[in-house]
């Protein structure tokens, strides 16, 4: 295994930089998801370590190795890096069996069987060995991409470069699939990135996660840390749904438009003008029509208007109106499916602390 040390990098097209001042550090053994909208450089990225493209300045290490500093590179076939396309990218006129072994070479005897003991590991492993004979065409958009990891893995490569794996799966397959990808990867030990523009998937997936960004790195950490501690208000909201609110911090407390609560202790701001980023689902809706009752231990802040209510089962999506007219505030809640919630009632608004704030200006 080996961990990827990436440090400044720097690498686009003529007339155009792509990555500018791009800089992560992925642990050995560990799935990290690089998360950012359409053109923000992800798959330059994972083209750039993989070897495909140049870079123009930085450093990228694999373990003790350079492979590129912007002026050596080692080529792509000595860096022993899989790489997993979006489309998965089987050869068509190739059995099952014969993509995941193709980079598998030799003629004598022994290099034959240790072929085939390969091929039959990554076929156990990612769950085909009874569709090894199959042709692609053969099997769904599932079986394929998973087919397209084992390949990756075939020659035991230090690091696996995922580039958005299930953007052309629907989302109950998606589901299911990174779930099997991740155990794969995880069983075969091996380093990994995954880029993807799809939240849920990163948070659920990963080990760490990258926000990218116009080029550059702008947070890496935990799917817990940036979820409750984003650097700034575009990571708090690209990760998830969120409320800005402007607020004020006196000794510890975080007081809004839509109530007060307790500032999270690893924010830096003890008092002064701040941002609040409260997530829906630290927003409760007590005592009013179909909201909870309370239980005596909430302290209900500001009185709202429910303007929409989006049903998805297991819990729903709440809109709702702080005050009147044109400066009434949206705010969004999620409250439990069972909760019967009408769009027009009148709730009041407890607010679940701790509360992360950023600078005002932030």
């Amino acid at each position: 295994m080996s961990d990827i040390t990436i440090e400044h990098l720097v690498a686009g097209y003529p007339n155009h930089r792509v990555l500018l001042d791009a800089t992560l550090h992925v642990p050995s053994g560990s799935l990290t998801c690089v998360l950012g909208p359409s053109g923000c450089g992800k798959t330059t990225l994972l083209r750039v370590i993989a070897g495909f493209e140049p870079a123009e300045a930085g450093s990228i290490r694999l373990a003790d190795r350079v492979v590129e500093d912007g002026r050596h590179r080692l080529a792509a076939e000595r860096r022993n890096v899989g790489y997993v396309a979006q489309e998965g990218a089987l050869f068509p006129h190739l059995t099952i069996a014969d993509n995941i072994g193709f980079a598998l070479s030799g003629r004598s005897r022994d290099a034959r069987e240790a072929r085939r003991v390969r091929v039959d590991e990554l076929l156990e492993l990612v769950d085909m060995t009874e569709l090894a004979q199959r042709m692609p065409h053969q099997l769904s958009g599932g079986q394929q991409q998973r087919v397209a990891v084992a390949r990756a893995l075939a020659r035991r490569p230090e690091v696996v470069l995922l580039d958005e794996p299930f953007a052309s799966l629907d989302a109950s397959l998606r589901a299911r699939l990174r779930d099997d990808i991740r155990a794969v990867l995880r069983a075969a030990g091996v380093t990994s990135i995954l880029v993807t523009h799809d939240r849920a998937e990163a948070l659920s997936m990963s080990d760490q996660v990258a926000v990218m960004r116009d080029g550059r790195i702008v947070q890496a950490g935990s799917p817990l840390e940036l979820y409750t501690c984003p650097v700034d208000d575009e990571v708090a909201a690209f990760v998830s749904d969120a409320n800005l609110v402007p607020a004020t911090v006196t000794n510890g407390i975080v007081t809004t438009a839509i109530g007060s609560a307790a500032a999270h202790p690893a924010a830096s701001i003890v008092n002064g003008a701040a941002q609040a980023i409260i997530r829906p689902e630290q927003i409760r809706l007590v005592g009013g029509y179909g909201a909870d009752p309370g239980d005596g231990r909430d302290q209900p802040n500001a009185a709202a208007i429910v303007t929409r209510v989006e049903y998805f089962g297991h819990d729903a999506r709440v809109q709702l109106a702080v005050g009147h007219g044109d400066t009434a505030l949206p705010v969004v809640a999620r409250v439990p499916g069972s909760v019967p919630i009408a769009e027009g009632a009148t709730v009041r608004i407890a607010i679940e602390a701790p509360i992360w704030v950023l600078a005002a200006n932030a």
